[in-house]
């Protein structure tokens, strides 16, 4: 079984007035996709990719809008496309973390049945220590939940792009540490983080509950960054993601091929570890 663990979706509303969601508070959005050219999509969309693609299941969910309407107007969206293609898609609560409200709708979308919260991003500040306090206040929500806290995280140096935060490995590495006993997906391969991994004292051990995913990779890293992370931290903590629609997931699995991963080490970044991880029936 496929697994995507990051795509996102959209309701028809932004679909059809992308620049009339684009109100001063929400400048990340209107940064990323004020632009005609970065696409947007539905889940009856999103479900005729993974059949072109061969994906069995995917996790879908939104933006971290900063506007409580707007973000329960996505999650509900998010909610119906779950309802709507059972055993299709996973639903994930999206919002802005820093939110005072951003509890209220975690607690409000997980006890209607979402499957767990992400992507969490802070774009413009990095993770500072309000960020961090915030964000470890829903993973504590996630533990209770026993349901996963996928966080938005990028690489701290190289070019910039629309969407690409102001973080260092420090920042990172800060936010794991507050959110030990929680199950963190790091997009974006965690920034390189997965890398110190190599070290001998304290590092092994705080990454021990985090997975990487792999949503953005043929944009930022040659194919052999499959076969690295594969000995660094292990395919048993690496998870297919595709960002779709950035990117289509033939061309991850190309570049797989490409790092010459082999078929249990590609199973389990495919699919077999996202399968447990959200507990789902393997196939």
């Amino acid at each position: 079984m496929i697994i995507d663990v990051h795509t996102h979706i959209f309701p028809p509303e932004i679909r059809a007035d992308r620049a009339g969601f684009a109100h001063p508070e929400e400048t990340a959005y209107g940064l990323i996709y004020r632009d005609p050219s970065a696409r947007v999509i539905g889940a009856a969309e999103l479900i005729q990719s993974m059949d072109r693609e061969g994906v069995d299941v995917s996790a879908a969910f939104g933006f971290p809008w900063s506007r409580e309407e707007t973000a329960r107007l996505h999650n509900d969206y998010v909610l119906e496309a779950q309802a709507r293609f059972p055993g299709r898609i996973i639903g994930l609560a999206c919002f802005d973390p820093l939110q005072p409200w951003a509890e209220r709708e975690a607690v409000r979308t997980l006890d209607k049945g979402l499957k767990g919260l992400g992507e969490l991003a802070v774009y413009h500040a990095g993770f500072d220590r309000r960020a961090i306090e915030a964000l470890a206040d829903l993973g504590r929500l996630c533990r209770e939940r026993r349901v996963p806290l996928l966080v938005h995280v990028n690489e701290p140096i190289g070019h910039q792009y629309p969407g690409k935060a102001p973080l260092t490995l420090k920042m990172i590495y800060d936010l794991v540490q507050a959110l030990q006993g929680t199950t963190t997906i790091l997009a974006h391969w965690g920034g390189g983080l997965f890398f110190y991994n190599l070290m001998k004292k304290q590092v092994p051990e705080t990454l021990g509950h985090v997975f990487f995913d792999t949503a953005a990779s043929p944009f930022l890293y040659r194919p052999e960054m499959y076969s690295l992370a594969a000995r660094i931290i292990g395919p048993e903590r690496i998870l297919f993601g595709s960002d779709y629609p950035l990117i289509k997931p033939g061309r991850y699995f190309k570049e797989m091929d490409a790092a010459g991963l082999d078929p249990d080490a590609a199973g389990l970044i495919k699919g077999e570890n996202a399968t447990r991880l959200f507990g789902l029936k393997g196939s």
